[in-house]
């Protein structure tokens, strides 16, 4: 992930803090509604997934320059998604909706280039996330 994006992606850091909630609701609403498979994958959430996931977005966005902080949260996260058997096929369907969810919330300030900024960020996240799961996966499997 170039600069460019990280610079992009934390510019919007305030915006997700203001409207994380909303944009993580949309996001759940088309991911369900487009991929109703993946409600098996959430059937043990809390009710507040949606804020625990708008927070997550929102640190990213803040700590994009320093992910070192984001280590303990991102360790935890991989964990619960072994334990409900997220794939790395999973990813693409959250993704999508995550970005048509940011497009449709934040409306005009999301831009092409905000947009391309956060399909960026995502997947570089999103890798990090298969990567360490993956680890786990092999750990137990030894």
């Amino acid at each position: 992930m170039n600069e460019t994006t990280k610079a992009i992606v934390k510019s919007t850091a305030p915006l997700l803090k203001d409207k994380g909630e909303q944009i993580t609701t949309v996001m759940y609403e088309n991911l369900f509604s487009k991929y109703p498979q993946a409600k098996e994958l959430f059937k043990d959430a809390t009710p507040d997934q949606y804020v625990k996931l708008a927070n997550m977005v929102y640190a990213y966005a803040a700590n994009i320059n320093q992910l070192e902080n984001l280590q303990k949260s991102i360790e935890k996260v991989a964990q619960i998604h072994v334990n409900v058997k997220i794939l790395p096929e999973h990813y693409p369907w959250v993704g999508e909706s995550l970005l048509i969810a940011i497009k449709e919330v934040l409306g005009e300030e999301a831009t092409d280039e905000v947009m391309d900024a956060w399909a960026e960020a995502y997947g570089f996240l999103s890798q990090v996330f298969i990567d360490k799961e993956q680890a786990i996966y092999t750990e137990q499997n030894e």
